[in-house]
This record gives C-alpha cells, sequence and structure tokens, in this order.
C-alpha cells in the first residue's frame, strides 16, 4: 500500500487571518496540497504538522465561523 504521507518539506505556510500581533494562540496552514490541508502551531513550525482532509478542514471553518 503507498504511503499517503503529504511531504510539507516545500510547504509555505501561511498564518490564520485571526491571529494577532501579541504571540498568542495562532495556527498557520499551507495551501497547494490537493485533497488535503496542513495545518501547525506558528509557535513551534518545527514541529509536527497535521494533515486534515479537505472537505473536513471546509467542514471545521465553517462551524466556527
Amino acid at each position: 500500500m503507498p504511503s499517503r504521507r503529504a511531504d510539507l518539506n516545500s510547504a509555505t505556510w501561511r498564518k490564520s487571518s485571526y491571529s494577532n500581533s501579541d504571540g498568542g494562540q495562532c495556527i498557520e496552514v499551507s495551501d497547494g496540497f490537493p485533497g488535503v490541508v496542513p495545518v501547525r502551531d506558528s509557535k513551534q513550525p518545527e514541529g509536527p504538522a497535521l494533515v486534515f482532509g479537505a472537505s473536513a478542514w471546509s467542514a471545521f471553518v465553517s462551524d466556527v465561523r
């Protein structure tokens, strides 16, 4: 069975538009990965990233709005 892991080495990350400049709890997401949305903690960019299915991420964002 082939690996389903996304190679995030070339990911370009962007901070949530709800982030502020005081260094609070922020997330970053990366676009350009078909079918998935990688998410990481902006305070620990070298740490692990979570990878969500695009439809699950879209539902999450819709629900928190």
